[in-house]
């Protein structure tokens, strides 16, 4: 009987909808990523608003509210979303959740003292 109720929940949770539940993206081609994306960047004066732009050979440009710049590039290695910017290195991810394409960025080092970054893509009307 235990095993019949694991295997009903199981399938239950299995065919359910996730509405509202963001789910990662898997990334086949950095030309998924071009075009604008606005969100915030960690600074190490705290959080600030920022733009970025992405080229569809994964190339990109951010520029936060007082004028800092960063040129980098996004690319896959072993199916994994990666960059390498002016700044740093570290690992990337898009995700949807409710109708929004988020694209968070997390550095491995620290040197400049930067953080994760989040962005919401910029949808064309």
């Amino acid at each position: 009987m235990r095993m019949y109720r694991a295997l009903l929940l199981a399938a239950v949770v299995a065919l359910s909808p996730l509405d509202g539940v963001a789910g990662e993206k898997q990334i086949v081609d950095v030309r998924e990523l071009a075009g604008s994306w606005r969100g915030w960047v960690t600074r190490e004066q705290g959080q600030e608003p920022a733009t970025l732009i992405v080229s569809a050979d994964g190339s990109y440009r951010a520029l936060t509210t007082d004028g800092a710049t960063t040129e980098g590039k996004f690319y896959l290695q072993d199916g994994k979303l990666r960059y390498r910017s002016s700044r740093t290195t570290g690992t990337a991810s898009l995700s949807e959740d409710q109708g929004k394409t988020m694209l968070t960025v997390m550095p491995e080092d620290s040197y400049y003292k930067t953080g994760k970054a989040e962005y919401e893509r910029v949808k064309v009307r």
